[in-house]
């Protein structure tokens, strides 16, 4: 049985378009480093870049991904990403349902 801190995290990362959101999470879900990739859009996004304040229309993917799993799940998403600077968090799910837990380790597990 999977425990809840550090086996799960949830990744999030920005992309410009729905096409490099479906891109990135397609390719996260087919190589089993996240079980489950969410796309949430678009969001408006403010930020600096380049000396000045700027805004964006952004889709936000929420990538739940096995604590194994997870520098190559960031490296995959890196590799991908068309941003300079790409935004990629990652937060150790601290609880949650244990059987979703029990699936997400499971579908994001190397086979």
């Amino acid at each position: 049985m999977p425990e809840a801190t550090a086996k799960v995290f949830q990744v999030e990362t920005t992309v410009e378009s729905p096409a490099e959101a479906r891109k990135i999470a397609s390719a996260l879900v087919k190589k089993r480093l996240a079980a489950c990739v969410q796309i949430v859009g678009p969001i408006s996004s403010t930020f600096r870049w380049q000396g000045r304040v700027q805004e964006a229309e952004e889709q936000l993917l929420l990538c739940k991904v096995a604590g194994e799993r997870l520098e190559a799940a960031i490296s995959l998403i890196e590799e991908l990403h068309d941003y300079d600077v790409p935004e990629v968090l990652a937060f150790a799910v601290a609880k949650g349902s244990r059987s979703y837990l029990e699936w997400v380790a499971a579908e994001a597990a190397e086979k």
